[in-house]
């Protein structure tokens, strides 16, 4: 029997049997600055994110208004201070079998403004390099070639550059099913039956040829089966699910529909989704999922995976899910552009719900050379694509069609606003639509926000009001909230609520009192929440800090990446973390206490300490002396979320926090000791195991899967040491090879793919790349001075 690759949501599987079309990852490029020196290159590839940094690149002197900036200031790290400006080419020789009769690339995104050629000959452009796009090519096609143009001044954020997503070459008959062209939809759900519809494009096809959707359940099993004859380039057929399995953040059971595009009993062409069956949307109540109301427990995301970039990775993006899994969100925005389909099958399979974004501005400039030269005779196209791209996915629950837009002409808005909506409604009539927005009067004076379905605020609280006698619906979801600062294991005294904090160190306290002009602290959106239950929950800006926008430090160098993170750079998570914890996860008690107790020089002085706990009482201990009892007071901005002791005298020793339930009962306590001296280094594997690069035939079949290793200074006791900035050395061996290395320092100008860095706060994470061997990958670490350490753990195919 023939072994042939068949498509399955953009992975590609072995599969028994012979298929007409192929879908095929492409890695193994060649990549150029200047058309004269190549490189070999992996792809996703970003040729930025090695650096060097420097606050030359992308200087930008300009007036950020919606932070209330009234003159010009130099924005050193805007965009994060890596080179990614400028031009790039990629090129790549294709192998395509004698006998194929169509083909062509699928480019899930190309930083940016990309032309194509084959074989000399432009086949092919695409300007936003968020967006998935398709370019056809000639089957006889031996070499490919790819132009990308990033302005400066182009971008608010660090995008990255290059094929910063994957690039797959799909190639079968001259009749097939077309990329994308499956439209699928819940049409009914309930506990004994669903009814799934089923519209399929076909590229190519004729009145003799049939379609066949074959639905298998997570068990395998197979639940429902249909045929529809071809009538004008389409075919539609219903499916009726017995007992249905729902997908939802808690079990994201998904199916699998096999559509078969036959003529005379041949088969021409497979394609595989996999799907899952629900039901979404808003009433009056609330926001229901499968019919239960709840509110959303969501991050704002960029698209940069810390020391790796803007180059996607699976395992990079499944490891954020997971992480903010634990923390218990249950949702994300990707902010402020459209998702990489990889990352959309990931939010399938951990069960994360998504709004999905589209745009960061329409027809005014947010930065000089951004998006909005190219929005009026490109919007269409780009939102064409994100829909039929993305419409399948169980995990996107409602569109986005824009963030912040500042336009001066609001009725222009708003015939915008209507236009694209209908767009979303006509091809995915299951989704609703928001704008997400800072202007909320203007826009609804103009009729822009009725035009859509739900509105969603970007901060203001002072206008939730407002906002609610004028929705459409009466609710309104908090679209981006917080914009808290913090870094890492850093504290300022006194504990004090700053608005644009900025400190001789360049760091912001994690005392999480300090935030923008514009918003405001965590507690202040809970409260909101929990007043009026028509505030249906919020999208926090953001999960984890991204490279560029450096704020509150705008002009001063070397800040290069945000600090309004839950999880820092490298993904360790801030106290912060613990404080969202005690309201995402009430099924799991939250007991943390702040600041770390290491504070030579500070004898004798006030040093405040913080509980995040979800229990509604604690009582703190100084080295066995009480500090008294606290309860969360309903009454107090900062004590209805937070317990306080604000007058605590430091001596070194020990905290000990002992937390009771309602009735005085203990429940659990927590211990944070005085490190001594740095005297070793300890490194933790984040997962047990790695799998190895998989490659068939000299091609490679999936991208590499990472690992990541977390490593601290410690005492001799074990003790985080957490004012220690040791150098630390890393050696990768056996199976897997170095990638990348962050301490999330903001401020910090060591390269990134450097096997060296110092620690920030006591802590890094290292990142390795599995190779396309089992074996076993051993991670060793060593700093002038430490005792070295070492893990290791199997690389193994499941």
């Amino acid at each position: 029997m023939n072994r042939r690759l068949v498509s399955w949501c953009g992975v590609l599987l072995c599969a028994g049997g012979l298929s007409a079309a192929e879908k095929l990852l492409l890695d193994g490029w060649q990549f150029s600055r200047d058309l004269r020196n190549w490189e070999a290159v992996s792809v996703p590839h970003d040729w930025a994110i090695g650096g060097p940094f420097s606050e030359t690149n992308d200087l930008q002197i300009t007036t950020i208004r919606q932070d209330g900036e009234v003159r010009d200031k130099r924005h050193t790290g805007r965009t994060g201070g890596l080179p990614w400006p400028g031009k790039g080419w990629y090129r790549r020789e294709l192998r395509i079998p004698a006998g194929i009769e169509y083909a062509e690339l699928v480019f899930d995104g190309a930083m940016s403004e990309a032309v194509v050629s084959a074989d000399g000959v432009e086949v092919g452009h695409w300007m936003n390099g968020y967006n998935s796009f398709i370019v056809p090519i000639p089957p006889a096609t031996k070499k490919i070639e790819v132009a990308l143009d990033n302005p400066p001044a182009s971008s608010r954020w660090y995008p990255g550059s290059g094929l910063i997503r994957p690039v797959r070459l799909r190639t079968g008959g001259k009749m097939g099913i077309a990329t994308w062209g499956n439209c699928i939809r819940t049409e009914s759900l309930s506990d004994d039956e669903a009814k799934i519809s089923v519209v399929t494009q076909l590229r190519e096809a004729d009145a003799t040829c049939q379609v066949s959707w074959t639905l298998i359940d997570p068990s395998g099993a197979v639940a429902a089966k249909t045929t529809a004859s071809v009538a004008a380039g389409t075919a539609k057929g219903t499916l009726t699910v017995a007992a249905p399995r729902r997908w939802s953040p808690e079990a994201p059971n998904l199916y699998r529909l096999e559509t078969r595009l036959c003529r005379d009993a041949k088969e021409l062409d497979l394609c595989v989704d996999r799907i899952g069956l629900r039901t979404a949307g808003f009433t009056r109540e609330g926001f229901f999922l499968n019919g239960k109301k709840r509110p959303f427990r969501g991050v704002c995301l960029h698209h940069d995976l810390g020391s790796i970039g803007a180059a996607f990775n699976k395992s990079a993006f499944r490891r954020q899910i997971r992480l903010l899994k634990e923390l218990g969100v249950d949702a994300i925005r990707t902010s402020h552009n459209m998702p990489a389909p990889d990352q959309m099958d990931i939010c399938d399979e951990e069960g994360v719900m998504v709004m999905a974004e589209s745009f960061d501005m329409w027809m005014t400039h947010e930065t000089k050379n951004d998006y909005a030269r190219h929005f009026p005779t490109w919007w269409r196209r780009d939102l064409d694509n994100l829909l039929r791209c993305h419409r399948n996915h169980p995990s996107i629950v409602m569109w986005s069609i824009g963030n912040e837009i500042h336009e001066k002409d609001t009725q222009a808005v708003r015939e915008v606003a209507r236009e694209m909506t209908a767009i979303c409604h006509r091809m995915d009539p299951s989704r609703p639509v928001v704008f997400v927005t800072d202007r909320p009067d203007a826009y609804t004076e103009s009729g822009a926000i009725q035009e859509t379905d739900v509105p969603a605020l970007t901060y203001r609280l002072h206008r939730y009001e407002f906002m609610h006698a004028h929705s459409p619906i009466g609710l309104v979801l908090g679209g981006e909230t917080a914009s808290t600062f913090s870094s890492r294991g850093c504290y300022h005294f006194p504990d004090e609520v700053i608005v644009n904090a900025e400190h001789p160190n360049g760091q912001a306290t994690s005392y999480d009192l300090e935030h923008g002009s514009w918003s405001n602290l965590p507690d202040d959106d809970w409260a909101m929440q929990d007043d009026h239950p028509w505030a249906i929950g919020e999208f926090v800006w953001t999960g984890f800090d991204y490279l560029g926008e450096p704020t509150p430090y705008k002009e001063y160098w070397p800040a290069r990446s945000s600090y309004f993170g839950i999880f820092d750079l490298a993904g360790i998570p801030k106290d912060r973390y613990w404080l969202y914890r005690t309201r995402w996860r009430p099924d799991s008690p939250t007991l943390h206490v702040l600041p770390h107790w290491t504070w030579p020089g500070r004898e004798g002085q006030v040093t405040p300490v913080y509980v995040y706990t979800s229990y509604p009482e604690a009582e703190l201990f100084v080295n066995g002396v009480s500090q008294g009892r606290k309860r969360h007071d309903r009454s107090s901005r900062l004590d209805r979320y937070r317990l306080r002791w604000r007058n605590v005298v430091y001596a070194p020793g020990e905290l000990r926090v002992v937390a009771y339930d309602g009735n005085g009962q203990k429940m659990g306590e927590k211990v944070v000791k005085t490190a001594g001296e740095p005297f070793a280094l300890r490194v933790m594997a984040e997962r047990p195991t790695l799998k190895p690069s998989a490659a068939r035939d000299g091609e490679v079949v999936d991208m590499p899967e990472l690992g990541y290793f977390r490593v601290q200074v410690v005492d001799a006791a074990g003790n985080v040491c957490p004012h220690a900035d040791n150098r630390i050395n890393v050696a990768v061996l056996g199976a897997a090879t170095f990638k990348g290395i962050c301490n999330g320092d903001a401020t910090s100008l060591e390269s990134l793919v450097e096997p060296t860095m110092k620690a920030f706060h006591g802590e890094l994470v290292v990142t390795v790349s599995a190779e396309r061997k089992c074996g076993i990958c051993k991670v060793v670490v060593t700093s002038p001075g430490l005792r070295e350490a070492y893990v290791t753990i199997p690389v193994r195919a499941e």
